[in-house]
């Protein structure tokens, strides 16, 4: 009778349970090691700068080693940095090999990776004090791994020469395999890096480019770059040149900054990363650097102007950047390069340089690394409301996470953009069950990602207009906690104020005739506030007022065809748009959607229906890009009950034509839509699709 038998399991299924030891990965390393300081089983040596280093192969004897402790020392100075990585040295024993008849491994996360070859790993020595093991060495370097299981003539030597690769960093990798850890600090750091590049130890290549990242500043970004492009560390790279860029002119106010090859600087103005100052400033930037050496880098110049934007520089200062460039010390006899500059120019804009003339500040300190987004700020989805802002860049074709309000959740509020800062001011929220409304506003800069605050207004409301004019925000009417009712020489009025973002201050403005609240408001060139539509309490209106910020007077201009509120006015070319929104029946009291987009032309103080929305909406986020309004999301209608979407429609005003493009990534309603140039290097978290029914 076998063992089986007297034990009762012959006939009971297999049962078979993984074991897997959380202390194994431990055991490997410090048994290595002990092999690797007793000298035990060595048979490579490896020479780098005139000193050697042992390793060995031995697998049985090492696993019989549990009692060993791990016999290493770590040097924890002052200003030093201990790296702990993540991936075991031995863990990564044989990753890429595949099983074969001769070689087995054992993948797991946790655990060590182990590996033999019967016939590969044999005897070799890496000379002087320091032993190590070909197998280790070939577990955490695809360069060894290479040398050793490819029959190179290396894998039958007994010494290696390592060449370009100095010996203190083989000696702190040697450290690295048999320990997983590593101390990089700023005098290890090139040692580390060079040889762990030379023999391919990922990991600690990643670990001194992590370590590079956190040393980065503007005065070592130069030698940084350098390196990150000599061992093609692109995150390294990428962050040294994203900096560079984003404090453009303090860099190329320092020494360091003439030390950029023509490569470098090449690179660094085709690269797509926002900068801190206009266009010009940009020319002014590299008609420095080639002044530094003229007669050297005047060459380069053609292919660096050919990364400016000329047609972003205002003539004026075109004309400004040129004389800055030619009275140098250096250049002032060199009209050369003044005649390099204006024929980039015309070459660029097709068009002789104008004659210097003043212009106006435009909103964007510069395009560059920047695309405009449509955003959606707020509003109520299928988790409920959320302060949450996502933004749709065209080239990504993605909505994606941009920001959240810094206030409790919150809705029916103002929102306008002022010098590319996203400005949300007002608005209520529900405690307790009632709703409270509130004065206070903030504003983000999405070069910067950063939220601040303004001061609160003078009055707290909401569902009221928002706009920008003459560079100050005006808060048109709305409700307010009171809803007290203001009276002027003609009866009630709506109170209004304004914001100067240079003050940060509120002041009050001449009052809206009549109450009114859920109305819209558009701004007409640099002077004309108009304000249409809207409530009067239970009454849906129509009538149209028109501010005039010189006069500080309100007139009242032709009604809209049709009373509506909760809609949009936009000011797209020469006109303003009126979309959305919803009125009463007149004969059951009901509200209905309007569906019609209606224009108003200032020129002739009349009204007229130029479409149909195909989908009406109420609570939609409407906004107006180009010749293009975009209606995103939203309540749609029926006799039976209101069903939110998040089906987005564009009515192209060029065309007279409808499209319909991807939905949002769930339903919407209640929110507000804007444009802003965002920043093309944001890597943010795509919105997740909801469970809604588009």
């Amino acid at each position: 009778m076998t063992r089986v038998r007297e034990w009762g399991l012959q006939d009971r299924p297999l049962n078979t349970v993984q074991f897997e030891s959380p202390s194994h990965t431990g055991m490997l390393l410090c048994g290595l090691n002990t092999l690797r300081t007793r000298g035990w089983l060595l048979d490579v040596t490896l020479l780098a700068e005139g000193e050697a280093f042992q390793a060995a192969d031995c697998w049985t004897k090492m696993a019989n080693e549990k009692q060993v402790s791990m016999a290493s020392e770590q040097t924890h100075a002052a200003a030093e940095e201990i790296v702990t990585l993540t991936s075991s040295s031995v863990s990564t024993l044989c990753a890429k090999l595949t099983r074969r008849d001769d070689v087995w491994c054992v993948d797991s996360g946790a655990t060590t990776h182990m590996c033999r070859d019967k016939n590969s790993f044999l005897e070799l020595t890496p000379t002087i004090s320091q032993k190590a093991h070909r197998a280790v060495l070939a577990s955490c370097s695809d360069y060894f791994r290479a040398m050793f299981t490819d029959a190179m003539r290396e894998s039958r030597q007994s010494e290696i020469c390592l060449n370009g690769v100095t010996a203190a960093g083989i000696r702190l990798l040697l450290d690295y395999a048999y320990t997983s850890r590593l101390a990089l600090n700023l005098a290890n750091i090139q040692d580390v890096l060079s040889a762990a590049s030379h023999i391919q130890v990922v990991a600690v290549v990643e670990a001194c480019s992590n370590y590079l990242q956190a040393q980065l500043d503007l005065e070592n970004c130069v030698d940084l770059a350098t390196i990150a492009e000599t061992y093609s560390l692109s995150q390294l790279r990428r962050r040294v040149y994203r900096l560079m860029c984003g404090h453009l002119c303090e860099f190329s106010r320092q020494p360091d900054f003439h030390r950029l090859s023509p490569g470098q600087l090449e690179h660094l103005l085709a690269c797509d990363f926002p900068v801190d100052c206009p266009e010009g400033e940009v020319l002014r930037i590299v008609t420095r650097w080639v002044c530094w050496d003229l007669p050297q880098r005047l060459s380069c110049l053609p292919r660096l102007l050919r990364r400016v934007h000329f047609s972003e520089i205002a003539p004026w200062d075109m004309e400004a950047s040129l004389q800055a460039a030619v009275t140098g010390p250096t250049c002032y006899q060199d009209q050369q390069l003044y005649r390099l500059v204006i024929a980039e120019t015309c070459r660029q804009t097709r068009v002789p340089l104008p004659t210097p003339s003043p212009t106006p500040s435009t909103a964007l300190v510069n395009s560059r690394g920047m695309e405009m987004a449509v955003v959606k700020v707020g509003g109520f989805g299928i988790a409920g409301i959320t302060n949450e802002i996502t933004y749709f860049l065209p080239s990504a074709g993605k909505w994606r996470h941009l920001t959240t309000i810094p206030h409790v959740e919150q809705c029916n509020f103002g929102t306008v953009v002022l010098d590319n800062e996203l400005y949300v001011v007002g608005g209520c929220f529900n405690q307790s069950l009632q709703e409270n409304i509130h004065p206070f506003g903030f504003f983000y800069s999405p070069r910067y990602n950063k939220w601040s605050t303004m001061a609160p207004m003078q009055r707290e409301r909401c569902r009221f207009s928002l706009n920008v004019l003459g560079g100050r925000l005006y808060a048109i009417g709305g409700a307010s906690e009171a809803d007290d009712v203001m009276v002027g020489e003609d009866g009630e009025v709506s109170a209004c104020e304004r914001y100067d973002p240079e003050t940060d201050c509120w002041e009050c403005v001449r009052p809206l005739p009549g109450y009114r609240t859920q109305h819209a408001g558009a701004v007409w060139g640099n002077r004309q506030l108009y304000v249409c539509g809207g409530l009067d309490r239970d009454l849906v209106l129509s009538s149209m007022r028109c501010y005039d910020i010189a006069s500080d007077t309100w007139e009242s201009r032709a009604p809209m065809l049709a009373p509506r509120a909760d809609h949009i006015m936009l000011a797209l070319g020469e006109r303003l748009y009126v979309c959305g929104g919803w009125a009463e029946d007149a004969e059951t009291g009901n509200r209905i959607l309007v569906d019609t987009i209606d224009v108003y032309d200032v020129s002739t103080d009349s009204w007229k229906v130029v479409s149909r929305v195909p989908t009406p909406r109420a609570h939609a986020g409407i906004v107006g890009v180009g010749s293009k309004i975009y209606i995103i999301g939203g309540f749609r209608g029926d006799a039976l009950f209101d069903r939110a979407t998040a089906v987005i429609e564009c009515y192209d005003l060029e065309t007279d034509s409808w499209t319909t493009g991807d939905k949002y990534p769930h339903e919407i309603w209640e929110h507000t839509c804007v444009t802003l140039y965002i920043p093309r290097c944001r890597d943010d978290m795509e919105v997740l699709a909801g469970q809604g029914r588009g």
